[in-house]
């Protein structure tokens, strides 16, 4: 499964276009713009385990770095202070790694509201 079956191409162009300098990634902001906040919670999952590069059921620190290339090969990486925010945004119990249940899919919601 690509992220293509669930997020429309154009939303995916529209939201890597709009973080395409270093540290002007927002997830708030990305996942709005690509589509991912209209999603269902399965939908989200499957989402969500696409980024699991490892498969561990966690993302971490490392896989982070990738995300927008996940969604482009041609994007940029994050930087070290857009992973760390991101962390900070999705990491509720400080252990490094962003879980499958929980704070990813709360992600989709408490981000932009």
């Amino acid at each position: 499964m690509s992220l293509t079956s669930i997020l429309s191409a154009a939303d995916i162009a529209n939201a890597l276009k709009d973080c395409q300098a270093p540290d002007s990634f927002s997830p708030k902001k990305f996942f709005q713009l690509c589509g991912l906040r209209k999603k269902t919670p399965k939908e989200v999952t499957e989402v969500f385990y696409i980024l699991d590069t490892d498969q561990s059921g966690f993302i971490e620190e490392d896989e982070l770095k990738f995300f927008l290339q996940k969604f482009s090969p041609s994007a940029r990486l994050l930087t070290t202070a857009e992973i760390k925010a991101f962390l900070k945004a999705a990491d509720d119990n400080d252990d490094g790694m962003i879980g499958a249940e929980g704070r990813f899919q709360s992600l989709t919601d408490s981000l932009i509201d």
